[in-house]
């Protein structure tokens, strides 16, 4: 569910040609990347970029590229088309030979199959200097577009999803206080339900995606519980679902999950409620549940008339085990093509002058910018502000990490990894051993698919 919209830039003020200052850089890069060869070719006068974002994001990416680009020169101008059907399309247009310039995808790893297949230019042949990127966005962020040691992931915006939100009034009202360690938070739990409250509205309903909300819950512990080392194993496949890290991950949300009281609706009502409508109930007078899991998006369905910061307000998801840590979504941008004004369009579009734009260039907005320089008082909405800092934060401290089940193959990722979180959430905590084992049997075993390559090699 994460919406995917492109880092905005402009250099304000700025008396120079921007276009005569980048193209350098990118004519001095060679052939073309991916493995294409492509030589670079002549400035056209416009940059082509599509991307799966429609609606108030789309709005905002096409405002940046005015504001930020489009006025910051006169030697190309730039057009953003948006579409629910993005990765169907581009594929049709790809296999046609009539991609965009650039496109803005929702997950990383499309990138790197498109990189795979030898489509894309990479970010060297542009002419960028990776160590400047990395500098821009952290290392962490560059590598999820890195392929055969080349760069094709040009970082977009991205969302901050470690948010427990809560009734501000009622929560005041009743004394309770910010937990900032899971020990607190099950002690605010336990509180809650002593008072003759429910703690929790939980719901992952989501049509074909149902389960998707419990992952990021799995994300989210896993990243503090076991530590980013162990995060970036088992999204790699190297660290299996039914090890003991894993499997503590998924004890420790079936704390919140099994535990009589603490689920408004029960346990096995949390598939059921659709992931919009979970969190109304927080609303009601009196409350029906008094926290509720998501990202930042989600007070886009919050009922109408609420005032942020004075009805609802959101506190990090807690320490584990003394460790912290930011799970986020968002996307790359990949380049088709390897021409000077591409280059300059993406330079443009990601300094800090420009990348401030997203805070207040059309309410609504909950887009986070990548751009590590480019900090909370960015933006009007306080909410995202308060998010804003605490995710660049943390990846300046290389704590932050992407969503996993993004991250892993689709047989996994947007499979059986949700289907096994059905499974536990509606059958209870003793059908572990079998959600761990077919989640396990849909992932590739490490080294299974460079067998084939071994056995040619021989």
């Amino acid at each position: 569910m994460s919406a995917v919209v492109v880092l905005g830039v402009v250099l304000a003020g700025c008396s120079v040609n921007v276009y005569e200052a980048g193209s350098g850089g990118a004519a001095g890069g060679g052939g073309g990347g991916g493995g294409g060869g492509v030589a670079q070719e002549e400035n056209t006068g416009a940059v082509s970029i599509a991307g799966a974002a429609t609606g108030v994001d789309a709005e905002a990416i096409q405002a940046v590229i005015d504001q930020g680009v489009n006025e910051a020169q006169d030697e190309f101008t730039a057009t953003y088309t948006g579409s629910d059907s993005f990765e169907q399309n581009i594929v049709i247009q790809i296999e046609g030979g009539t991609p965009p310039d650039i496109g803005f995808y929702p997950q990383p790893g499309a990138v790197i199959d498109q990189a795979e297949q030898g489509n894309l230019v990479s970010l060297e042949d542009l002419g960028f200097d990776i160590a400047d990127l990395e500098a821009r966005f952290g290392s962490y962020l560059m590598s999820l577009g890195e392929f055969d040691g080349q760069h094709y992931g040009f970082p977009d915006t991205i969302n901050f999803k470690s948010a427990i939100w809560y009734n501000v009034p009622e929560f005041e009202a009743a004394g309770y206080e910010i937990p900032e360690t899971w020990e607190e938070l099950i002690a605010l739990s336990d509180q809650m339900v002593s008072d003759g409250n429910t703690p929790w509205c939980i719901g992952t309903g989501s049509e074909a995606a149902t389960g998707w909300p419990a992952t990021d819950w799995m994300e989210d512990i896993v990243l503090r519980q076991a530590g980013t080392e162990a995060y970036d194993n088992w999204v790699a496949g190297t660290l299996p679902f039914d090890s003991e890290e894993i499997r503590g991950a998924a004890e420790t949300f079936g704390q919140i999950v099994f535990t009589d009281g603490y689920v408004f609706g029960g346990s096995d009502n949390i598939t059921g409620t659709d992931f919009r409508d979970a969190p109304d109930p927080m609303f009601n007078d009196p409350p029906n549940c008094y926290l509720h899991r998501q990202a930042t998006f989600i007070t886009n369905f919050f009922p109408e008339g609420l005032t942020p910061l004075e009805d609802y307000d959101f506190f990090p998801f807690p320490t584990i085990d003394g460790n912290s840590g930011t799970l986020m979504a968002g996307g790359l941008s990949a380049v088709f093509s390897n021409r000077p004004e591409v280059r300059d369009f993406l330079e443009l579009y990601s300094s800090q002058e420009s990348q401030c734009r997203y805070g207040s260039v059309v309410e609504g907005v909950s887009l986070i910018s990548a751009n590590l320089e480019v900090e909370g008082d960015c933006y009007d909405n306080q909410l995202i502000a308060q998010a804003a800092d605490t995710l660049i934060a943390d990846l300046r401290d290389e704590v932050a990490r992407f969503d996993a089940s993004d991250l892993m193959p689709p047989a996994v990722g947007s499979g059986e990894f949700w289907n096994g979180m059905n499974n536990y959430t509606n059958n209870g905590p003793d059908n572990l051993d079998e959600v761990m084992s077919s989640i396990d049997a849909a992932f590739p075993a490490p080294g299974e698919e460079a067998a084939p390559e071994e056995e040619a090699s021989e």
